[in-house]
Order: structure tokens, then C-alpha cells, then sequence
């Protein structure tokens, strides 16, 4: 079976992960999209001259909506990263401009006859996502977006240095929105076959630090290079993998959550369906509480956008 992708949006982030896809052959066919024809072509032939040294070989399609139409994911990576400059590390400082872009490609894809499986890293990712969604007309589990997959990445970065483990003994989630209102739930962290709670104490390890710093994790990236890439790069991949390769994986990515009645980060089982189960974790009550405060700021900025006269 052949495996297609698209990605739209060729900035730092859209180009970090067609390189990553090009260069470990995680796809047969691949569609690059960008509104600047001058860059997107210059990136397609970079990969063609890396493909000698490569141990895979990837057709490369460039600025084609109707290549689409038989894509099994597209990667949504449009933005305007320099919007985030601001002193409050606030995502949706590039809400006005990324909802009337999404507005028209959405569209696009639509036109396009597509009916596989979107992937959204564009920010503000639950609002976007929730945008794909409408427009496009695709079911609520096939659109979802990588949320806290990348906050959850940077909370086990944080607790592995203090513990000198690999981030990948760390078990546990961030939840809520890819934004400031999100948060670790700590009552879901696992560590050394206990709740990290547990240890906490005994390892002297500031649980209130810990949070803050996986929350400000991409704004310490950003301000040393302007950009974030590789960290959310790598969570937008992992996520076309769990759906090209049916793996079943479960992940803290934006996905539709019938109680909230908006799509926000919470567990969910990916595979070749999207969205296969959701997770229901058992929380505590000052969590939940977070999470639902979360929720009421994402269901407001949507409501925000779809009202929106762009």
C-alpha cells in the first residue's frame, strides 16, 4: 500500500518535518504546499539531491491541492511564527492571522475531494483543529492535532533530568490546551513503577518548577532561535506514523471530547482510523477543574473565530 502525505506550510517547522518524513522513507509519496512557489520548490529539489545518499526514495509532488484527494494524512504547518514575539508567550497572538489562512486552505483541501486524516500543528492548535473540523466536514476523529504531545515530551524531559533517567521511563500527560491554560497532571505521571507523587518528596523535586518549566519549554526555545522546530516536528511525525501504520499508539494529542464540547488534549488511542478510543483518566478534582478552565478559554477563541469577519 502506498503511503501518502501532504504538508502545508513550508516554514521552519513544515520543512523539519518533510525532512524527517524524506529522510527515514516514512512515506512513498509526498506533497509539499506553501503559498511562497520560489521556497517550496527550492525545498523539493534539496531533498531530490539528498536522495542519492539516501537509503529511501520519495516522489516528491509541489504545490498541488488535487494531489491530495488520495493523501492518507495531511500535516497542517502554516503560520506566522514571528506573531509569537510577544512578552506574553501567547499562542493565540497568531489567531488573526492563522484562522483566515486555515479558513482557505481548508477549503482547498476540501475541494481537493481528500477523505483521509488531518494532522494540525498550526497555532493556536485546539482552535485550528476545531476549524479543519468545520470547514472541511471531516469526522471529529479523523482531524486532530498534536496538542501537549510535545508538552508531555518536555514534562518527561524535565522530571528524566532530575531523576538521570531516559525521558522515555517517564509516563504521564500534560492535558488541556497546547497554550497557557495547559497543565501536567501529576496524578497521571508514572516513574521507577510508582506515582511520581509518591517520590517527589524523597527526591526533592519541586512539582509546581517542574510544571512551569514543560509549560515554558518552547518560549525558552524561541527566544534563543525565534522558532520552534525539532521537539514539535518530531510529535507531528509520530502522529502520521500512529495513523499510517495503524499502530494503535496512545498519545496526549487534540482530539474532539464529547463532555467539553471542544477538541483539547487528553489521551486517545491513534491508529489507521484516527482517533480509535479515547482515555478516561481518572483525575483529581483540582485537575479537573484545570482541565474545564482550559476548556471554557479554547470553546471561547473558537467561537471567537468562527464569528470572525477575516
Amino acid at each position: 500500500m502506498t503511503r501518502k502525505v501532504g504538508v502545508i506550510g513550508m516554514g521552519n517547522v513544515g520543512s523539519t518535518v518533510a525532512h524527517y518524513i524524506v529522510a527515514m522513507g516514512f512515506a512513498d509519496d509526498l506533497v509539499l504546499i506553501d503559498k511562497n512557489d520560489a521556497k517550496v520548490k527550492a525545498d523539493a529539489l534539496d531533498f531530490e539531491d539528498a536522495m542519492a545518499n539516501l537509503p529511501f526514495h520519495t516522489n516528491i509532488t509541489v504545490n498541488n491541492y488535487s494531489a491530495l484527494k488520495d493523501a492518507d494524512v495531511i500535516v497542517s504547518a502554516l503560520g506566522n511564527i514571528k506573531l509569537q514575539d510577544n512578552p506574553n508567550a501567547d499562542r493565540f497572538a497568531e489567531l488573526p492571522f492563522t484562522r483566515q489562512a486555515v479558513k482557505e486552505v481548508a477549503q482547498k483541501i476540501k475541494e481537493s475531494g481528500f477523505k483521509g486524516k488531518i494532522v494540525a500543528i498550526t497555532n493556536p492548535v485546539d482552535v485550528i483543529t476545531s476549524l479543519y473540523q468545520k470547514i472541511t466536514g471531516l469526522p471529529k476523529n479523523h482531524v486532530l492535532g498534536t496538542g501537549t504531545l510535545l508538552d508531555s515530551a518536555r514534562m518527561k524531559r524535565a522530571v528524566a533530568e532530575r531523576l538521570n533517567l531516559d525521558p522515555r521511563s517517564v509516563d504521564g500527560y500534560n492535558l488541556g490546551e497546547h497554550g497557557n491554560s495547559q497543565f501536567t497532571a501529576w496524578s497521571t505521571v508514572r516513574v521507577l513503577g510508582r506515582p511520581l507523587t509518591e517520590l517527589a518528596d524523597k527526591r526533592g523535586l519541586d512539582l509546581e518548577e517542574l510544571d512551569k518549566e514543560a509549560k515554558m519549554g518552547g518560549w525558552t526555545v524561541f527566544q534563543g532561535k525565534k522558532y520552534t522546530n525539532y521537539g514539535v516536528a518530531t510529535a507531528a511525525v509520530k502522529l502520521v506514523n500512529a495513523i499510517l501504520s495503524d499502530s494503535l499508539t496512545e498519545l496526549p494529542v487534540s482530539n474532539f471530547r464529547e463532555e467539553y464540547g471542544v477538541y483539547l488534549s487528553y489521551p486517545a488511542v491513534v491508529g489507521r482510523d484516527g482517533v480509535v478510543e479515547q482515555a478516561q483518566l481518572d483525575l483529581t478534582d483540582e485537575e479537573l477543574q484545570k482541565l474545564q478552565t482550559s476548556a471554557d478559554f479554547i470553546k471561547e477563541k473558537y467561537q471567537e473565530s468562527l464569528q470572525a469577519k477575516d
